[in-house]
């Protein structure tokens, strides 16, 4: 016979199903449930698409069928008007007896409010009820509600001995199949992916989702100099796939180029996103905030040892996806994940939480946070 967490846990399962389709908006599962049997469920399905509360009593065979029944929902109940209706309207209108939350909702039109009008209404409602599990849903809403800006998961692949590359610079593959299998489904859960100019001139990459029904995300290329050649893969594709290079004001010896290569740009589709300068390159920080105000909430970070360093160095990165191959490169100082000047001493390194360690085909990810 199911139990309370096992009810709440198909509302987890069930926010899932929105992954990569609801940004900037959280995953949410919500389940109802009468005499022990589930009659309702739902999940925010889509970006201004019905929350999961909603769905779940759009399920129901008959609306009068909630009345006296629980609903276990996985983030707190909005009670304000945005894309949608307040859910909590929903709840109390429907005659729903209990509610089980899961995570609090750190939106400050919510925060609290949305049990508070739930409780005014004569409802019991059980705050924190799988609190962990539900809260590991939405790191990336979290962080960006609080914030305002993207949640940033720095993803490498080296081998046992640190590298990314061999000493020539060759780099496919370092990691197996199935590891940049499941890359492909990060790149499809976030919105957007990020790289240097460094790896367009090495790689000419697409940075597309190449998952069966997968999106593409928003790409994002740091070019102080905006040196992309305009063959590249990322710019030829820029009127199907949304393309943003990120550049400075140009110095006096290169002005007349950077302006005949912005217009060049800019008529391939690809949009310039001028930032303000830190030491000759685009101010990570500055980035953050200006993406954030495109309702971007996260972003791949794909980048090499330069722009990593960049990132670590201006706290920018959430998470760290390290995918550890079992192979040797070997050479001295060559192609490392991180790049940069370095700590002098063991004392001044940057430090991470664990989070998982996870074996995907012959290869170990290490998920920490920063």
């Amino acid at each position: 016979m199911l139990d309370k967490e096992d009810y709440m846990r198909r509302a987890i399962e069930l926010a899932k199903k929105g992954d990569g389709k609801v940004n900037p908006n959280p995953l949410v599962g919500a389940v109802i449930v009468k005499d022990g049997v589930i009659i309702g469920e739902g999940y925010h399905m889509k970006y201004g698409g019905l929350h999961a509360e909603r769905n779940a009593f759009g399920s129901l065979a008959d609306p009068k069928l909630a009345e006296g029944a629980e609903m276990y929902v996985t983030l707190e109940p909005c009670c304000h008007h945005g894309k949608q209706p307040p859910c909590t309207e929903a709840i109390i209108e429907h005659g729903i007896s209990k509610v089980y939350v899961g995570s609090d909702d750190p939106n400050e039109l919510v925060a609290g409010k949305g049990i508070g009008l739930l409780r005014d209404a004569g409802i019991y409602v059980e705050t924190g009820f799988l609190k962990e599990e539900c809260d590991a849903l939405n790191p990336v809403f979290f962080h960006y509600i609080t914030t305002k800006t993207p949640y940033v998961i720095m993803k490498y692949a080296m081998t046992l001995d640190g590298k990314i590359a061999t000493r020539t610079g060759h780099s496919q593959w370092v990691s197996g199949e199935e590891s940049r299998n499941r890359v492909q489904q990060t790149r499809n859960t976030l919105p957007a992916i990020m790289v240097g100019i460094g790896t367009i001139l090495n790689d000419d990459p697409r940075l597309t989702c190449r998952m069966e029904n997968g999106r593409n995300p928003i790409r994002i290329i740091c070019d102080s100099k905006l040196r992309i050649p305009l063959s590249a893969n990322v710019v030829t594709t820029a009127k199907e796939v949304p393309t943003i290079v990120v550049t400075v004001e140009p110095h006096a010896e290169y002005n007349r180029f950077w302006h005949e290569q912005k217009e060049e740009l800019e008529k391939e589709g690809v949009e310039i996103l001028l930032v303000e300068e830190k030491d000759g390159r685009p101010d990570l920080n500055d980035l953050m905030i200006k993406l954030g105000e495109k309702q971007i909430d996260g972003i791949l970070l794909e980048g090499g040892s330069t722009l990593n360093y960049a990132a670590l160095q201006a706290g920018i990165v959430q998470e760290i996806h390290a995918y550890v191959a079992p192979q040797f490169f070997g050479g001295s100082g060559f192609y490392t994940p991180v790049g940069g000047e370095g700590v002098e001493k063991a004392t001044e390194a940057m430090g991470c939480t664990f989070i998982s360690a996870e074996q995907i085909g012959e290869d170990i990810l290490l998920k920490y946070r920063i």
